[in-house]
């Protein structure tokens, strides 16, 4: 096998970008079919979708609200075009959310990774993510196989067993969690157990920070990070240039301004949102409810689609004050009804033994009747006051955060 998975690998970005938006177009028509998809993007012309400032328009679809959709019209809240018998797997994630596989290979898109990650044909895989009820097992064990690797389906716990299988069958690759290699490590140190035979690992579900990342290279291990969802499958992977995570082919990635589905400026952090192409089960423009930003230019590995940072925190800022939940949606309500302001950010703090919050909205023109009106309409949104500072275009920084809770922990 060749060091790239296929020729979509280094295909031109233009390229990518005509086929995406020419192929979107019937995915929605065929998404409008299901009953949800007819309320949620209603007026919506399917044939005008193609390119990323009409897919802009159309309303964001938030994993948050998956459990009540999916509670109003069991079992996949109204957004699959088959029915449940038409598919290969059907799984239960937390939440519970529902999800499910379709007929095809590699549907997770896990092999396109696993190979930039140096997969091949072969190779033993002792696959530590769960199969129970969940895709995460069968996520990566369908992309395993598809590139010719043997899988060892352990799933999490058990690490004496686990460490049984790993002196018995010699597996080269690891995937799990980050937190789980360390254990198996730990614990082979401690019992004296020969694990010396995994030399890579993929690695997902959990923090991956770079301390722990050297160790495993002391160790003899090069491990690489997988951004994946139970929904999607692998969004983004890491290759051996390790110059962030590289976006998987036939995903449409956007950042947004949290609370929004605006996207963000080049390079700013937002809100990862993605739109699939899968005609079974398409997801429009998901919130996935996680931050993060794109990276400029192309990956150092020759791979040309776009890049991110990775996991910069969670986009999800619902905070309580005062008894009270105040939300991103509600600051973005707040910036509509005054378009000559820009960014806005709340910060909650506390003034004695009371909340207290500030929104702090970038304008060019500060003065009194502004502040005003933003205050009345703060108040009318949130059901609190608050106080309004008018500061330049540029001062509030480029984080993410559009409420920023700054309370001390009691």
């Amino acid at each position: 096998m060749t060091q790239y998975f296929d020729t979509l690998d280094t295909r031109a970005p233009a390229q990518r970008e005509r086929d995406l938006f020419e192929r979107l177009p019937a995915v929605l028509a065929g998404a409008m079919t299901s009953e949800t998809y007819r309320e949620h993007l209603a007026g919506v012309e399917p044939s005008a979708v193609t390119g990323r400032d009409a897919l802009s328009r159309l309303p964001v679809l938030r994993k948050s609200d998956l459990p009540e959709l999916q509670r109003r019209r069991p079992p996949f809240g109204g957004l699959a075009t088959h029915n449940p018998g038409a598919f290969a797997r059907l799984f239960q994630s937390p939440g519970p959310i529902f999800e499910a596989e379709s007929l095809e290979s590699d549907v997770w898109g896990a092999a396109r990774a696993m190979h930039a990650m140096g997969f091949r044909p072969g190779d033993i895989v002792l696959n530590t993510f769960s199969y129970h009820l969940v895709p995460a097992g069968f996520m990566m064990d369908s992309g395993a196989r598809e590139l010719g690797c043997a899988v060892i389906p352990a799933g999490p716990g058990n690490t004496e067993q686990q460490l049984a299988a790993i002196e018995a069958f010699r597996p080269g690759i690891y995937c799990g969690t980050p937190d789980f290699l360390k254990i198996i490590l730990t614990a082979a140190e401690t019992g004296r157990q020969d694990v010396s035979s995994i030399t890579r690992a993929l690695v997902s579900g959990a923090a991956f920070p770079k301390s722990l990342e050297e160790e495993f290279t002391r160790r003899g291990i090069d491990a690489f990070q997988a951004y994946a969802t139970a929904d999607i499958g692998v969004i983004a992977y890491e290759t051996p240039a390790r110059d962030g995570l590289v976006i998987n082919e036939n995903l449409i990635v956007e950042i947004v301004r949290p609370g929004t589905g605006e996207p963000v400026s080049e390079g700013e952090i937002g809100e990862i949102v993605v739109t699939t192409l899968d005609p079974h089960y398409p997801l429009i423009r998901f919130a996935l409810g996680d931050l993060t930003r794109l990276l400029p230019g192309a990956s150092l590995s020759g791979r040309t689609n776009g890049r991110l940072a990775g996991w910069l925190g969670r986009a999800d800022q619902t905070t309580k004050v005062k008894g009270m939940f105040v939300r991103p949606e509600q600051i973005a309500a707040v910036g509509k009804r005054h378009p000559e302001v820009g960014k806005l950010r709340l910060t909650v703090t506390r003034n004695g033994a009371s909340d207290a919050m500030t929104l702090r909205c970038e304008a060019p023109q500060p003065g009194n009747e502004l502040v005003s009106k933003i205050s009345h309409t703060l108040q009318s949104v949130t059901k609190l006051r608050g106080r309004v500072e008018i500061v330049a275009p540029g001062t509030l920084p480029d984080d993410g955060k559009v409420i920023s809770d700054e309370r001390p922990i009691e």
